[in-house]
């Protein structure tokens, strides 16, 4: 019997999936998506993206953070949370975007099957369904996009309901008093937050001394004020040796501390989603943590075989994974479109206090030996940061000294992962210091904060020509 062919066949329905799918179908290409899962969207609308920032945006609710400075008012969250209350915006916001991705996959005519996939030979995909009998189909192009799974280390016992991954972390059937958060990285440091703020007592464990190791050093410390101020217990420099979970959970830590808690959240990494492809029969070696080596072209070792997203490793963000599959497609198929990711990626981090960053951070400009100006604006020196009640953020700029060009761009404060695209966009264009003197933002805006760093930095400029020896002092 001849097998079904068709010119693109993609394993994975996430944002990697959905966007090189449709990117393919939309230039008149035959394509057929493999998803392993009941439902489509991957880590990203099922266990990751979507649901933890939804999470996010209720603990804020509920917890009444958002009107923490607003004068004469009080809110006070109410007695007992269950978790239905703190759940069911999640299942709305999940059910709504699986939908959508269904949708958009039907409007492109994409063929969706159900089912594990792995390699019978380089074009030759079996599909195993749930109770049905496996089935194949030939593809031309092929692109990987299976994401990944939490890292599992076996000192904990994850058989015991109370220890918890991110993924199982969204199957809670009672908020916790007390949770251990072991993990100081972006997934970590976010669900130690959202839990801190529901009134839920946290203690973070993190083998550095410093959270969020890829943050400019000067937030990341702001960041670790902003989490202690929640009421977040950190243990620093410290890392689990070993687990007690006969009755309490006990952590022993490195140190000789013992911590306890009714819940721990074990925030490792993650593995790629490769184990069951076969590729290694196919001629693919694997890297680390099962992570598929590509080129610039999203290829892998077989030309016509690609990868895109989680699955090869950082920056693993939903926003470049969706861009990387893109780009595949446009090579795969000779498009007359898009030839490259972008040369800066932003990166958001829904803790609390919220965090972004763009471009180069100190440390990188100082190892790379490139003279800089830091400039900085506070929120409480700007009119929205005051109605919003927000009296810690602050943005900063990083110009190159010699004729002002920015090079990074770093915010901690409420809508940081927003007002951080302003300077994203200045860098794609190659914008100096006089885009934000002779730009005119609305008033009040958390925008004006850029005119406000850009003349701090001028003003730093001025007075004492800088060097490129130590970080610029807070």
């Amino acid at each position: 019997m001849e097998l079904k062919s068709y010119d693109l066949v993609i394993i994975g329905s996430g944002p990697a999936g959905e966007k090189g799918a449709t990117q393919a179908a939309y230039f008149g290409n035959s394509v057929a998506l493999i998803e392993k899962e009941p439902w489509l969207g991957g880590a990203s609308a099922n266990t990751g993206t979507l649901p933890s920032k939804t999470l996010r945006e209720t603990a804020l609710f509920l917890s009444g953070f958002r009107n923490r400075a607003l004068y004469g008012l009080q809110f006070t969250l109410k007695q007992q949370v269950n978790v239905r209350d703190f759940m069911a915006r999640e299942r709305y916001i999940c059910d709504t975007e699986r939908a959508r991705i269904q949708a958009n996959l039907k409007r492109h005519r994409v063929r969706v099957y159900s089912g594990m996939a792995s390699f019978a030979d380089p074009h030759t995909i079996s599909i195993k369904p749930t109770g049905s009998p496996e089935v194949q189909i030939r593809g031309e192009k092929i692109l990987i996009a299976t994401g990944s799974s939490p890292y599992r280390p076996p000192i904990f016992p994850f058989h015991d309901p109370r220890v918890l991954d991110s993924d199982t972390i969204l199957t809670l059937r009672d908020m916790p008093a007390s949770m251990l958060v072991c993990g100081g990285g972006v997934i970590g440091c976010e669900y130690a937050c959202m839990f801190a703020a529901l009134g839920v007592k946290v203690t973070l464990i993190e083998q550095r001394d410093r959270l969020i190791g890829f943050l400019d050093h000067e937030i990341s410390a702001a960041l670790k004020r902003g989490m202690e101020a929640l009421g977040i217990r950190m243990c620093m420099s410290d890392a689990v040796v070993s687990v007690r979970n006969d009755h309490d959970l006990e952590l022993h830590l490195r140190s000789g501390m013992v911590v306890t808690g009714d819940a721990v959240l074990v925030s490792s990494g993650r593995n790629s989603n490769t184990p069951e492809l076969g590729l290694e029969k196919i001629g693919i070696p694997l890297g680390k943590r099962g992570l598929v080596p590509v080129n610039e072209h999203y290829q892998t070792v077989i030309p016509h075989i690609y990868a895109a997203g989680d699955v090869i490793g950082v920056p693993a963000l939903a926003s470049t994974s969706m861009e990387q599959a893109r780009v595949a497609m446009v090579h795969a198929f000779d498009l007359k479109y898009k030839k490259n990711v972008a040369s800066v990626l932003p990166y958001g981090i829904y803790t609390i206090p919220e965090c972004s960053m763009a471009g180069a951070t100190e440390e990188e400009l100082i190892e790379r030996k490139v003279p800089y100006i830091a400039g900085r604006a506070s929120y409480t020196a700007n009119a929205r940061g005051q109605i919003i009640g927000d009296n810690e953020g602050f943005l900063k700029l990083l110009y190159r000294a010699s004729d002002m060009r920015l090079l990074g761009v770093h915010v901690i404060g409420e809508g940081a992962t927003e007002l951080v695209h302003v300077g994203l966009t200045a860098m794609l264009l190659d914008a100096d210091a006089d885009l934000f003197i002779n730009s005119c933002y609305n008033y009040p805006t958390l925008s004006d904060l850029y005119k406000y760093a850009t003349y701090d930095a001028l003003g730093r400029r001025a007075a004492n020509p800088p060097v490129s020896a130590e970080p610029d002092a807070a």
